[in-house]
């Protein structure tokens, strides 16, 4: 069962040798939210996901600050012993096991449960994407783009995450399948997962989130509820871009990506 608690992070620092990627941010994701961090590439999001999920030390990153989950100290844990407590991260990239099936993708997602737990979460897995039924036995590498961001979700899914951390899942998506996941994410959080959404859709990130975070630079730039930030004049001029009225609907620009 899904445990609802609060993730927290101080006043966290992270640098790659001499590069500083984050300087003194905090952020809270109350139990049971969806929180998005926003920003343009080199702002520190993905530095962020890397540093609460334990995997900062494969990228030979530094830090210091407090990481809680439920009043839990994570900082300094292994990967592992994250997942254990109850934070699974998808990367970005849709990163699943191309020479293994979908099947085996979802199984390894559940090593080491009990397995009428792992087979209670598959079917959940399945009910929320049935092309990953549809596609059990064939290799992970021959699906689609959105079919491997599915499979990718679907595989941390199998832990039963309290938390789930997602780094860009529309990223290279087409719109309608773009909206598909970005639907299914909001399904995930209804049955209790807190999720904490990096993503480069700004629009689409603040109709999911409860509250958001931009970072410049590596440090809050901005934040508060997703609905104030989506109709700031500020935010709609250095994020959204300008809206237009196209056919009677609304197109808006996403943020650009550049390095910093």
């Amino acid at each position: 069962m899904t445990r609802l608690t609060d993730l927290t992070v101080g006043d966290l620092a992270v640098s790659y040798g001499p590069v500083r990627a984050l300087g003194g941010l905090s952020l809270r994701v109350p139990a049971g939210s969806i929180v998005a961090v926003l920003g343009a590439n080199g702002a520190g999001k993905t530095t962020l996901l890397r540093a609460v999920s334990g995997t900062l030390r494969f990228h030979r990153g530094v830090s210091r600050g407090v990481i809680e989950f439920g009043g839990a100290r994570l900082s300094g844990l292994s990967a592992s012993a994250v997942v254990a407590r109850g934070i699974v991260q998808v990367p970005e990239g849709r990163r699943v096991f191309a020479r293994m099936t979908v099947e085996e993708n979802l199984r390894a997602g559940g090593l080491g449960r009990p397995r009428k737990a792992a087979r209670l979460a598959r079917d959940r897995v399945h009910e929320l994407f049935p092309v990953l039924r549809e596609r059990a036995g064939q290799r992970a590498g021959l699906l689609s783009g959105g079919e491997q961001q599915m499979l990718a979700i679907g595989r941390a899914l199998m832990a039963e995450p309290a938390a789930l951390l997602l780094d860009e899942p529309t990223l290279g998506l087409a719109p309608l399948v773009a909206a598909k996941i970005a639907e299914t994410i909001r399904e995930i959080n209804a049955l209790g997962t807190s999720v904490l959404l990096v993503e480069q859709n700004v629009a689409m990130a603040l109709s999911l989130a409860s509250y958001a975070y931009v970072l410049e630079v590596g440090e809050v730039a901005l934040e508060g509820p997703a609905g104030e930030l989506a109709a700031s004049d500020e935010v709609r001029r250095r994020y959204l871009g300008v809206a237009d009225a196209v056919e009677g609907r609304l197109a808006t620009r996403t943020l650009p990506r550049w390095s910093a």
